[in-house]
């Protein structure tokens, strides 16, 4: 047999079983029962510094669970692709891992914006798809096959609110968000809503950003002139990092804090903007320290595999990994529709975000938190 042969048979075995859906386990001969799961994350774009960490959390927890293969009977097979934070490209890389890749369950996309768009294929074709990052209205009622383990900005929004004016006792509010993004201008209407209905506080300034501008004296300088107490900022995180440092520089004092939603919750914002992002506040659904089923021995082993501490980004994929993993045991058979009615039925399971449930929209049912940025690291705001 040539040496040619030989590497192309090897191909083809190799390839054979990656295909096939089960294969044997050399330790004890078991039936392995193999199941693609998709990653669709902005590894580049606006997007990136999320999708990443994303990326992270979700690779940690696939190995974690397929150690435990040999007894559990099955094996996660992970699909990634980068959706470039682009709507179209996220709808050809949805088709890609359904129809090519037949994945059992997509997990993702990071941004709201291409969850609208890219969704719709999923429940169309039945396949379950697991948000880990979108928290704005309308992303679950697209179908009975959308789920999401992010909790929706106007739980978190309304919490941040009521939490930071008791501490705070701020009474002059400027808001600042974006324009051209589904997040930005959900967590601005929330925001908005929220400020609106706190009895003696009053919006003094609204100014607007799209994102990739990168100069906002002009904003800034009315907001200064409106004297807040505190500024709302619903942007993301490469403009939210650039107006901190901008705000500083212009004289807006210390003393008048940054309150953000999800987009803060990143530990790409002490990275970009540095001590201007000192004291910064915003709504979670995670915190590392929080006393949660794992969460201890999660925040030291992501720390030691990619050398700084996860952020609410990376917990939330980690735990949509355990949460998929959870439903296929309690499928009868490994199918896409199974795995939706078992996702369905969710219910008190153990998770590093919580005792994680969902609830008859498919929304998740756990607490949220208020956190601050002190010496570049989250704590429980309180």
């Amino acid at each position: 047999m040539s040496s040619k042969f030989k590497i192309c048979l090897s191909f083809v075995l190799a390839v054979s079983l990656v295909l096939n859906s089960c294969t044997r386990d050399p330790f004890n001969n078991d039936l392995i029962t193999s199941v693609p799961v998709g990653l669709a994350v902005s590894l580049t774009g606006n997007f990136g510094p999320y999708g990443n960490i994303q990326k992270n959390g979700f690779l940690m927890a696939m190995d974690e669970v397929n150690k435990d293969s040999s007894s559990s009977g099955i094996k996660l097979v992970p699909c990634i692709l980068d959706d470039r934070s682009n709507q179209d490209t996220c709808m050809n890389i949805f088709r890609d891992m359904i129809s090519a890749q037949e994945v059992m369950v997509v997990i993702g996309p990071t941004s709201s914006n291409c969850a609208f768009s890219a969704d719709t294929i999923a429940q169309k074709s039945g396949v379950p798809v697991v948000g880990i990052s979108n928290t704005v209205p309308g992303i679950t009622e697209m179908g009975e096959f959308i789920f999401r383990n992010s909790l929706p900005e106007s739980e978190v929004i309304p919490n941040t609110i009521r939490v930071t004016q008791a501490r705070l006792g701020f009474s002059r509010v400027a808001i600042i968000y974006g324009t051209d993004d589904a997040y930005t201008i959900g967590a601005y209407d929330a925001f908005k809503v929220s400020v609106e209905k706190l009895p003696g506080v009053s919006i003094v300034s609204t100014e607007s950003i799209q994102k990739g501008d990168l100069l906002f004296q002009e904003q800034l300088t009315r907001v200064k002139d409106s004297n807040p107490d505190v500024i709302i900022l619903a942007a993301l995180v490469n403009e939210a990092s650039r107006l901190m440092v901008q705000a500083k520089q212009l004289g807006i004092p210390e003393t008048v804090r940054f309150i953000g939603g999800n987009s803060f919750n990143t530990s790409q914002l002490w990275q970009q903007a540095g001590q201007a992002a000192e004291g910064a506040i915003c709504g979670s659904a995670w915190i590392d320290s929080a006393v949660t089923p794992g969460n201890s021995q999660f925040v030291t082993n992501y720390s030691s595999l990619y050398g700084s501490k996860p952020d609410q980004f990376a917990a939330q994929a980690y735990a949509s990994v355990y949460i998929i993993a959870d439903a296929i045991k309690r499928c009868d058979k490994i199918s896409r529709q199974s795995l939706r009615d078992a996702l369905a039925g969710t219910k008190d399971l153990q998770t590093v975000l919580g005792i994680f449930s969902f609830d008859t929209n498919r929304d998740p049912v756990h607490s949220p938190v208020v956190q601050e940025l002190k010496n570049g690291a989250f704590v429980l705001f309180n």
